[in-house]
């Protein structure tokens, strides 16, 4: 695997440095471990990638939904004002608008609940994949690319939390309607 060669690159690199007299450190070429650490990035696995992705679906997921919700809100009242002239029909009129209303609020609730579920169970994936990358790729020598997973890792766990906030609040939601 090409992390792995560089990772052996970044140990010659350690091995082959000239020692500073009776400091026990060693006079290393910054540009080229700089160099090998963009070649592991660019190795890494797509997942990495992904969550970027993913950050930004949930989003558009999310302003799909109040756009369709808005939509299907304003259809609702479009069709309730048409049918004002006779008093039955406004009344059935008010009454499914009221339906629509409640089963449209019900639907964009669900999706954004499934949506979060969705989102944490890719987070939750990719973290124990980061995981696994940090355990079998990464050893105590490279705890600076240890502290990058760790951070990543942080990252993905307060975005899921900031999901598990949001379907919290639109549970609540669910519960005051």
């Amino acid at each position: 695997m090409k992390v792995l060669e560089l990772l052996d690159e970044i140990d010659e690199v350690i091995e082959t440095a000239s020692g500073v007299p009776l400091t026990g450190k060693l006079l290393i070429d910054g540009d080229e471990i700089k160099e090998i650490v963009k070649d592991i990035r660019l190795a890494l696995p797509d997942e990495i990638q992904q969550a970027q992705w993913i950050k930004e679906e949930r989003q558009r997921i999310l302003e799909d939904a109040k756009k369709e919700h808005e939509i299907v809100i304003q259809d609702a009242k479009n069709m309730a004002e048409s049918m004002v002239e006779e008093h039955e029909i406004t009344s059935r009129a008010k009454a499914r608008a009221s339906e629509l209303t409640k089963q449209t609020e019900s639907n964009v609730r669900q999706l954004r609940l499934d949506t979060y579920d969705y989102i944490d169970k890719i987070l939750f994936e990719l973290q124990e994949k980061m995981d696994q990358m940090n355990a079998v790729y990464f050893g105590d020598m490279f705890t600076s690319v240890q502290k990058t997973f760790e951070s990543i890792g942080q990252t993905i766990q307060n975005n899921r939390m900031e999901i598990k906030d949001l379907a919290y609040k639109t549970h609540m939601e669910e519960d005051a309607h």
